[in-house]
């Protein structure tokens, strides 16, 4: 069950200090209910993200090595990226896994498994985990200019195994794959 905002927590100005198509960026000074004022709070706003749990017919996940300059080096991680406006987080599922590994999953559906708060402390972000049963590779890759990426199709004993020696290392993918294995009864 989602909460509403917490009652008394009043915003008593707002302003949006970085406007971007990539960063949305909101100062806040909020009032608590003892009457307290706190500010400058800072929120990053956004349309969110799709994560993709990608499973071949052999049961081989597809994973990306990309770098990531927020933390300067590259990281193993499953399919992601951020929604574009006008599209469903469904569609960006999709269009990221295909443009990251030219993969596609079983035509029927993407089964969606959650959707989960990135960091609410200072962020709107919510991300939303998709499974794709029976991916096979179908395009070409269409990585961004920004990215270059490489493909790895791991067991799933070898991400658990990247998991626990810190291979795999971003949190929300972590929480991904965990989640995507309890549902189809592999963990």
């Amino acid at each position: 069950m989602k909460a509403a905002r917490a009652p008394g927590w009043r915003i008593v100005d707002s302003k949006m200090v970085i406007d971007t198509p990539h960063l949305r960026l909101r100062r806040d000074e909020i009032e608590l209910p003892s009457g307290k004022r706190v500010g400058p709070y800072y929120v990053r706003e956004s349309r969110g993200f799709a994560v993709v749990f990608a499973v071949t017919a052999d049961e081989r996940v597809v994973l990306v090595h990309q770098y990531k300059h927020g933390i300067g080096r590259h990281v193993l991680e499953l399919p992601a990226g951020g929604i574009d406006p006008d599209e469903t987080p469904q569609g960006c599922a999709r269009r990221e896994l295909a443009e990251e590994t030219g993969y596609v999953g079983d035509p029927a559906a993407l089964e969606l498994l959650g959707t989960y708060v990135f960091d609410p402390t200072s962020s709107t972000t919510t991300y939303h985990l998709y499974l794709a049963r029976n991916a096979h590779p179908l395009l070409p890759q269409r990585c961004d200019d920004t990215e270059d990426i490489t493909l790895e199709l791991a067991t799933f004993e070898q991400i658990r195994r990247y998991v626990a020696n810190g291979t795999i290392d971003v949190g929300i993918h972590i929480a991904s794959i965990y989640i995507a294995l309890e549902h189809l009864g592999k963990r």
